[in-house]
């Protein structure tokens, strides 16, 4: 296949990415009237929320996701590559928004990960092995991806229902619903929501602010 066929082929299939990304962001919106709204940092970012990048970046994304959602799959490299392309300004704080059916097994498999020190691997893993396992209650390809990861599954599975993980869940949650987040991802760049959906319009939104904290 020439240079310029492969080209081709890979545009088409990040456009059809993306409008995928859109009909099921459209999908489980539960309001599209009213746009999140810009909280306090404080409830944003809490001390048990995972992050991935330079602790102390001046840019952080906040992403409220659901590990069974299907847009945020979508987006999932999209925010890996603005993560490899600011690697000391821009920092990513995960928030749990459980929406589908075996989301929460999914959030609880990611805890325990990251308990073990596997976050990363683990998440990546349950990523790339969603549509096995999304509309699945067990979520057992999740499992087999996780273990697949590093995760050591039978002390996951002792640990998974810790007091500890369960409050992360309902902090989040509550979290989720102060910030009006309807719908997975909801991202927001150094408290400032993302109001239009898009590839695009984040990459501009954290350039903005890279940019300013230069």
């Amino acid at each position: 296949m020439s240079r310029r066929a492969i080209v081709l082929v890979i545009s088409i299939l990040t456009a059809l990415g993306f409008a995928a990304a859109a009909f099921f962001y459209d999908r489980y919106s539960a309001s599209e009237e009213t746009p999140p709204v810009a909280p306090v940092a404080s409830s944003l970012v809490r001390f048990h929320s995972p992050v991935i990048g330079t602790a102390n970046a001046p840019v952080t994304i906040v992403e409220f996701f659901d590990p069974s959602c299907e847009a945020c799959r979508a987006f999932f490299p999209v925010v890996k590559q603005i993560l490899a392309e600011n690697p000391n300004d821009v920092r990513l704080v995960l928030r749990y928004v459980l929406f589908h059916e075996g989301s929460e097994t999914a959030a609880r498999i990611l805890e325990t990960a990251r308990k073990q020190g596997v976050f990363e691997p683990v998440l990546e893993a349950l990523m790339v092995a969603q549509p096995q396992w999304h509309s699945d209650p067990q979520v057992l390809k999740a499992w087999e991806a996780a273990e697949a990861a590093g995760l050591d599954v039978e002390k996951a599975r002792a640990e998974m229902m810790a007091a500890d993980i369960t409050e992360t869940l309902k902090r989040d949650s509550q979290d989720a619903q102060a910030a009006g987040v309807r719908q997975t991802p909801t991202f927001f760049v150094n408290g400032k929501p993302l109001l239009s959906f898009g590839a695009q319009p984040l990459n501009d939104l954290v350039k903005a602010e890279v940019e300013q904290s230069k």
